[in-house]
């Protein structure tokens, strides 16, 4: 008979990612926490050993799915590799949900066990009597009457690697995407595809002595598209439970830090913090843009406070993360565009019956060794995304003769117009190019007409006095008659999604539709 073969350890996505660093370079800083504690690769390893060990007593093993609701950015990092180790499904919970919503997805996701810190004590009494299933609650920062005190247990136990209980295409993680129609959708990742984003620093600059900042975004995917990569590449990671416009002008001086990840809005809200002219930012050598487009006068604006930074973009989906790779500061490609496929990676644009197009605007395909297994217990909804190997999100981009990449948007989102679509990309770049304007926002209106009218919605700056008509009358100037907007809104704040950085989240343009669509025919100030 033929010897069942032992998984290789390099498998299982934590040894890969944490004790590999341990084994290389043992002594080297691998997190940096709040400032104060600084953890060895070795150090870390051995505390992940401990937190797997701890779990492990209180009756978590593999194949179970654990949900984990946190927002300490160490007792993240821990707690999910200590999940991937024992080959525990990690079940990340958004810690801006509602109870319901929180309710629902832990329920849909049979999850045995429950994690979480004392931020959450109301809702994890809330819920606890409508989730009959979860048999264990797990509680970081001490015991109540009704859960188990996992840093008591995590202090006591053993800081040897337990047996790696998952590898390769086992089950790692279920991330939800942002549910902006109807409930999240559960994305399922494999060991396999969590280490194939984290291989995504070989076409990003860094060596060794690069120190990686982030905060409490890496909750869900963000831990596995940003931190996990940090570490898989030997950096130092910095982590801070506040990574807002105001604490990085703190921390990127005292830190040292000189990569960060960032939405491009994010940089729109730092130019309007006090003192952020003055702050030493020069440690600063690349900066990751993604998430949502970034706009030429952001750009040059970001270019000029951070003179010499390798400003790249990058481009993906929760189903399927940093796909695209860019560089936006040495002119080797056009300031739209968002890259190429990283190694290992392809993309290609593609028409309404798949055929494969070159400088035509179509469908965005995405394809490589990072792609999601597919939704969690919804065969339908994943063979609609999953075509032939290729995830199919919704996004219409361009792709040239090199293989670069431009998105253009999300379908959805593109306004009909009675020639064209006007993408709000457009209108908001022309926008950002009026004094006074800190952020603008675009969308078509009625929602699902054929032919839309385009109101735009914009933010002033701190002391402007802009008003709707000089908004509109300079766009006159700027603007194709077609694009240019049938109502202007001034407002003091845009809404934008929560994404537990301490900055703003992502601009909500369906929110500005629901605020300020019946205004679609006026000019007003707000």
């Amino acid at each position: 008979m033929r010897e069942r073969q032992v998984p290789s350890p390099y498998g299982n996505y934590a040894h890969a990612v944490i004790t590999a660093g341990a084994r290389r370079h043992p002594d080297r800083v691998a997190v940096t926490y709040e400032g104060g504690l600084a953890l060895t690769y070795a150090g870390l390893d051995a505390r992940v050993n401990r937190r797997a060990n701890a779990l492990k007593q209180a009756g978590v093993s593999a194949g179970d799915r654990v949900a984990v609701l946190l927002r300490g950015t160490l007792g993240i990092a821990e707690t999910y590799l200590a999940l991937a180790k024992l080959g525990a499904t990690l079940v990340t919970l958004n810690p801006y949900w509602s109870d319901d919503i929180t309710t629902t997805m832990v329920e849909r996701s049979k999850c045995s066990a429950f994690v979480y810190e004392g931020a959450f004590d109301a809702l994890a009494a809330g819920i606890s009597p409508k989730l009959p299933q979860v048999s264990r609650w797990l509680r970081l920062g001490g015991a109540t009457a009704d859960s188990v005190d996992l840093d008591q247990l995590t202090e006591v136990a053993s800081d040897q690697e337990p047996e790696l209980g998952a590898h390769y295409d086992d089950e790692l993680a279920l991330f939800f995407t942002s549910g902006t129609t109807g409930l999240p959708k559960a994305v399922v990742h494999t060991h396999a595809s969590a280490l194939a984003t984290a291989q995504q620093w070989l076409d990003v600059p860094h060596n060794n002595d690069s120190v990686f900042g982030t905060g409490p975004i890496i909750w869900g995917v963000g831990y596995f598209a940003i931190a996990g990569p940090a570490l898989y590449a030997g950096m130092h990671l910095v982590l801070e439970n506040d990574f807002g416009p105001a604490r990085v002008l703190e921390a990127v001086p005292a830190q040292k830090i000189t990569h960060i990840s960032v939405i491009p809005s994010f940089f729109s809200q730092l130019f309007g913090t006090d003192g952020q002219a003055d702050a030493d930012l020069s440690s600063l050598r690349v900066v990751l843009l993604g998430g949502e487009p970034l706009l030429p006068s952001l750009r040059q604006r970001i270019l000029d406070r951070l003179p010499g930074v390798a400003l790249c973009s990058y481009y993906g989906q929760t189903e399927a993360p940093y796909t695209v790779v860019g560089y936006q500061h040495d002119n080797s490609q056009d300031v739209r565009a968002s890259g190429r496929a990283r190694t290992g990676c392809a993309v290609r644009v593609v028409d309404a019956e798949g055929r494969r197009l070159v400088g035509e605007v179509g469908d965005v395909w995405l394809t490589g060794p990072h792609l999601m297994r597919g939704y969690d217990a919804d065969p339908e909804r994943t063979a609609e995304v999953l075509r032939e190997g290729w995830y199919v999100g919704g996004d219409i981009g361009v792709l040239d003769e090199s293989g670069t990449l431009t998105v253009l948007g999300r379908r959805q989102d593109a306004i009909r117009r009675a020639a064209r679509y006007v993408l709000p990309g457009e209108v908001e770049d022309a926008a950002l190019s009026i004094d006074g304007v800190a952020e603008a926002g675009a969308v078509g209106v009625p929602e699902d007409a054929d032919h839309q009218r385009i109101l735009l919605a914009v933010q002033k700056a701190p002391g402007s006095d802009l008003d709707a008509l000089t908004v509109q009358k300079q766009l006159a100037d700027r603007m194709p008659e077609d694009a240019r907007p049938d109502a202007v809104v001034v407002v003091d704040a845009l809404p934008h999604a929560q994404d537990s950085s301490g900055g703003q989240g992502k601009l909500l343009r369906r929110e500005i539709r629901d605020h300020w669509a019946h205004l679609a025919g006026e000019n007003h100030e707000q």
